[in-house]
């Protein structure tokens, strides 16, 4: 709407460029192509290839952290949907949607709330665990402010501040 309701020279003068619009749009286009499959296998649950970290995974604890993890490098919507049904099968197997979310949200409220919040806090973990950490890198360096790469912001930012702060909220509330 900004685009068609604004004046050309504002535009101009506040410097819009499509670039980091771009670039996030490109990078997740394919990690959305490339995540289906691993989406699916997680989805399997305990039927799947991955039968081996769904079992292993009891505690609202365990859950933040391995949904976390997972966020982390995937987007965090889809990690967090695919738990959340990944939860159901492996609490309310064999009954109906509707009904075992009724329960999931009475029954395993601290294993919901794991899941919800390894998913939104620990994407913050790299730039791709959620897409406004990489849109806003690609504006900072579209302005010319230097930028640590991938690697370089987790092992400044994330594994010293995050991480521990993650460890101390695990002590804390799970």
């Amino acid at each position: 709407a900004s685009l068609i309701s604004t004046r050309q020279e504002i535009h101009r003068n506040n410097e819009f460029s499509w670039a980091p619009i771009l670039e996030v749009a490109y990078l997740f286009a394919g990690i959305f192509i490339t995540i289906i499959p691993a989406l699916a296998i997680l989805k399997a649950g305990e039927n799947g290839s991955l039968h081996w970290l769904i079992k292993s995974v009891d505690s609202p604890a365990q859950y933040f952290w391995t949904v976390g993890m997972l966020s982390s490098f995937l987007d965090n919507a889809p990690t967090y949907l695919t738990f959340f049904n990944s939860i159901l099968g492996k609490f309310y197997p064999g009954i109906p949607e509707a009904s075992a979310v009724a329960l999931l949200i009475v029954e395993k409220i601290p294993h919901l709330a794991a899941i919800s919040v390894g998913a939104v806090f620990m994407g913050a973990n790299t730039y791709i665990g959620n897409a406004p950490n990489f849109m806003v890198k690609s504006i900072a360096e579209e302005a010319g402010v230097k930028m640590p790469s991938f690697f370089g912001y987790i092992f400044r930012y994330s594994m010293p501040i995050l991480v521990v702060l993650f460890i101390i909220m695990t002590f804390i509330f799970y």
